[in-house]
């Protein structure tokens, strides 16, 4: 876990934590969006003005009351360039959201207003067709402007130094350290849905480490990884929990590099065996990608192909050793450069190194290639990523919702959260239009998303490996009931989870 500052949370575990402690307008359920704190919602015809009529008198872990302020105040510190969160971007279509963001415009100006103490009125500069679904994100959520101002730069970065007004409050981490507790917060408006006391956590880095745990009572949910999956699949106790995932390499296009040029890129993407990958490396379920948005996220409105293959450039990620070779030589004579040495970054969660490895190998069959591995904590890595300190790095990003747009967006030229530096002015128009005159037309739109998936992997903005769920086969114990699973956003909500 990184964070429990809702507006800097980037990693799927501190959004976890988030999402079980604190409660928004909106939660997920099932991968579908329901009323939390709002009891009552009214839309415009244009789709522009919403208002919530809030619960009343529901409490932080502190006794202060959440209002209709601690959204606005929330949203305001997120959206304000001083707060630098990589999620501001999700905001985009809130009335000046990107102005406040590129520091134009005051963080007062924001589209949010509390009319009174439990309603909120949201304005957006444009119709957002999934606006629902980003209100159950961490980065929506609201904040106790007391407790913010309070702790100041320390708010969010141990249990101590934030308040919840969720279902569960965490307790015992330091800001460093990988265990922690979610205990039960008594003061919850609906606790009595809330059946268990505490849920310990422990981040555990070697796979064996963690089924051992599971195998002797020690842990009661495990996630598997790699060969585990397949010697696992026929034990009672044995889940598979789809997802959208999608895992790529991103290639840092700043420096004065060969990986400027777009022949070196497809070079590297065109020498990866993905079937080989997913099915001796990888080895947990996880398939081929053919692009960034992974399969069954979407269908075409009209005819239901799937969207994922409609936009598929396979061209690009095909397997092709000796068009590769080629490339690489054609891509290198045309930058000036003898030979390509890159530093490939990855993390040590999971298989971030036979993934680092499986590529090096790889890239090195390509003629004047050279690959050094880096592995370091995901932290560090994310560091590096925001600073720009990296040549080509291994990430896996998870969906937070049922649209291309959570994936896409990450590549238009003013989201600088995986800043490799690739943009595309024809990719920008595509969302813009998505995002602008055609976001109430879903055909129409659809054919926007369509076309920006596609330049992005002709262009080779990133190199796709693979398509998985963020959790994927996992061992959990029969006793164990109502734990809600959703394969975009936060995949786990325990608040009902009852031991039987």
């Amino acid at each position: 876990m990184i964070t429990l500052d809702p507006s800097k949370a980037t990693d799927s575990t501190s959004h976890t934590a988030l999402a079980n402690t604190m409660t928004g307008l909106y939660k997920t359920t099932n991968s579908t969006p329901a009323q939390a704190l709002a009891t009552h919602t009214t839309v415009s015809k244009n789709g522009l003005q919403w208002n919530f009529t809030l619960r009343h008198n529901t409490h932080w872990s502190n006794g202060d009351v959440v209002t209709a302020k601690d959204f606005v105040q929330a949203w305001q510190r997120t959206n304000d360039p001083k707060t630098a969160s990589q999620y501001a971007y999700l905001f985009s279509g809130v009335h000046n959201a990107d102005k406040i963001q590129k520091g134009s415009a005051p963080v007062q100006s924001l589209g949010v207003h509390a009319t009174s103490r439990y309603h909120l009125l949201v304005i957006l500069d444009k119709p957002i067709p999934y606006f629902k679904q980003l209100l159950t994100m961490p980065q929506f959520l609201p904040q106790d402007h007391r407790v913010v101002t309070k702790y100041g730069k320390q708010y969010g970065l141990t249990a101590q130094h934030q308040v919840y007004n969720g279902a569960f409050k965490v307790t015992g981490w330091h800001g460093t350290n990988n265990t922690w507790t979610l205990k039960r917060n008594d003061a919850y408006w609906a606790k009595r849905t809330v059946h268990l006391n505490s849920i310990h956590f422990t981040v555990v880095k070697d796979p064996s480490t963690a089924l051992n745990l599971y195998k002797t009572g020690k842990a009661d949910l495990v996630r598997l990884s790699g060969t585990q999956v397949a010697n696992e699949k026929q034990a009672a106790d044995y889940k598979y929990r789809s997802g959208a995932a999608s895992g790529f390499v991103g290639l840092n296009q700043t420096k004065k590099s060969p990986l400027q040029n777009q022949s070196v890129r497809q070079a590297l993407s065109n020498a990866i065996n993905r079937q080989q990958l997913t099915q001796n490396t990888l080895q947990d379920g996880s398939t081929p990608a053919t692009g960034f948005t992974p399969a069954k996220l979407v269908t075409n409105p009209s005819t239901h192909k799937d969207f994922a293959s409609e936009a598929a450039v396979t061209a690009v990620t095909t397997y092709d050793m000796a068009h590769a070779k080629q490339l690489m030589a054609t891509g290198l004579k045309e930058s000036g450069k003898q030979n390509l040495n890159i530093t490939l970054l990855a993390n040590d969660q999971n298989n971030g190194k036979q993934l680092a490895e499986y590529l090096q190998s790889q890239w090195q069959k390509l003629p004047h290639v050279t690959v050094n591995v880096q592995t370091v904590p995901l932290k560090a890595q994310l560091s590096d990523i925001t600073s720009g300190n990296y040549d080509a790095t291994i990430l896996t990003w998870n969906g937070d919702f049922n649209d291309p747009t959570t994936f896409l967006s990450l590549f238009q030229s003013q989201n600088k959260q995986i800043n490799a530096k690739w943009t595309s002015t024809a990719f920008d128009h595509d969302m813009d239009l998505a995002a602008g005159q055609d976001a109430l037309n879903g055909n129409a739109r659809y054919q926007d998303l369509l076309n920006a998936q596609r330049i992005l992997t002709k262009e080779v903005g990133i190199v796709p490996l693979f398509w998985s769920s963020s959790v994927g086969g996992t061992l959990q114990r029969s006793n164990i009931r109502n734990l809600v699973y959703s394969s975009a956003g936060v995949n786990y909500n325990y608040q009902n989870v009852e031991l039987k």
